[in-house]
């Protein structure tokens, strides 16, 4: 692995679960795409907590305490819309 793509691994996981909700979405799973979206931030508040700066790569942007707090909320504010929406019709 180059030493690139392991500086921003925790980068490109959370990529990789966003790019999930995207195709989710596109599939007209749009309740669940976004429940994987907030997951996806809650992915990227956890990676913020416990890396540190080196490890956590692009995922730094302010102070630790700022990025996890808007990260972490910003996610189970996401997850919890997602999960509280009616499903329009479907049961």
């Amino acid at each position: 692995m180059t030493a690139r793509l392991r500086a921003n691994l925790p980068m490109v996981a959370v990529l990789v679960v966003i790019a999930v909700a995207a195709v989710l979405v596109m599939w007209d799973r749009w309740r669940r795409g976004a429940t994987v979206f907030g997951v996806a931030t809650l992915l990227a508040g956890a990676c913020r907590l416990v890396l540190t700066d080196d490890q956590v790569g692009l995922l730094a942007v302010r102070s630790r305490s700022f990025d996890t707090a808007a990260l972490l909320t910003v996610g189970a504010v996401i997850v919890v819309l997602a999960a509280s929406i009616d499903p329009l019709g479907s049961g």
